[in-house]
């Protein structure tokens, strides 16, 4: 199927044109620092020059306004939206519990970018419900007994949402990141595979959590509860913004671990993870005295999963894509 051309007015050749759009590179200096940002522009089929199309100017602003904040490390426009959504409070009851002037989040949503030290305080709201708990009872009285009752209600049920370890919740941030869509199904799997490679690397678990054997498969509970509700749909919901860029506390060996995994078993449905893992010794030993749909609790222990994903090294190896994707191939 043909793509449809699109026609404006060339400057320069003094009629309606078809365009094409590109991406191009374009170097901006800001604050004495010179940046490069990806802009799009419309190029003039006939003559080759750039055309002044409606809404690029606004859309390249938009993308400039992006670009720069990620460079930067400061906080989006749409995370400040998130986080008046997730803790239930408005712009200038934000604005106080934050510790800034009252119009400042207003400000911030119309444009202005905020500095570095006010970015950081906003972020770490957004990521910490209890840090967040901490600022609304601090600033209580300023804030207003109403906004300030809906607001520590919600950051309270939040933070009582994420009863798991540290490192399980980097985790699933860097999972969230890496692979932008991912449903409970196979995050649980792929939990699992990055635990059990990780001891086999390493010789310690990741994540402290205990990992059950379930009808469907190696489970991680309280990951289970925390994302239920979506059951075999991809997750997304303005709530888990709070871990949002916690990956970045990971080390470089747990990333090169989680990459391997998202790289090779990231690449399947939770289905097939799930057929997988059924296949697999921790699993089947656990639920060796149940019915093949009978509910379990059994836990499969670290060791068991070490002392299989050991035996997955020495036949197959663990260490780069080419012979985890042989390993799983084997099972098909």
């Amino acid at each position: 199927m043909l793509k449809e051309k699109l026609y404006d007015f060339c400057t320069h050749c003094r009629d309606d044109r078809a365009y094409t759009l590109r991406k191009k590179i374009v170097k901006k200096e800001i604050r004495d620092k010179i940046y490069e940002f990806e802009i799009t522009v419309a190029e003039c089929d006939e003559c080759g020059e750039e055309m002044d199309i409606p809404g690029l100017l606004d859309l390249n602003m938009k993308a400039i306004d992006e670009q720069y904040r990620r460079a930067e490390g400061l906080v989006s426009i749409e995370d400040i939206n998130k986080i008046m959504a997730i803790y239930n409070i408005g712009k200038a009851p934000l604005s106080i519990a934050l510790g800034f002037g009252e119009i400042t989040i207003t400000r911030y949503l119309a444009g202005q970018i905020p500095s570095k030290e006010y970015s950081d305080v906003i972020k770490k709201a957004l990521s910490s419900p209890n840090y967040m708990i901490k600022l609304l009872n601090d600033n209580a009285e300023k804030i207003g007994k109403t906004a300030y009752k809906k607001a520590i209600k919600a950051a309270e049920e939040i933070a009582g949402m994420f009863c798991m370890s540290d490192k399980m919740i980097l985790t699933i941030s860097y999972i969230f990141e890496q692979m932008q869509e991912v449903t409970p199904l196979a995050l649980q799997k792929i939990l699992y595979f990055i635990q059990g490679i990780y001891m086999v690397k390493y010789d310690k678990p990741l994540y402290k959590e205990d990992c059950m054997a379930w009808v469907h498969g190696p489970v991680y509970e309280e990951v289970y509860d925390l994302f239920k509700d979506f059951k075999f749909n991809p997750i997304e919901d303005n709530r888990f913004a709070i871990i949002k860029e916690r990956f970045e506390e990971l080390d470089e060996k747990e990333k090169k671990v989680i990459d391997l995994v998202i790289n090779t078993f990231g690449k399947y449905s939770g289905k097939i993870l799930e057929n997988i893992t059924h296949k697999e010794k921790p699993w089947k030993d656990a639920r060796n005295d149940y019915e093949p749909l009978q509910p379990s609790r059994e836990i499969i222990s670290k060791e068991a999963i070490k002392k299989y994903f050991s035996s997955v090294a020495n036949s197959y190896g663990i260490d780069i894509e080419d012979n985890l994707n042989n390993y799983i191939q084997s099972y098909f």
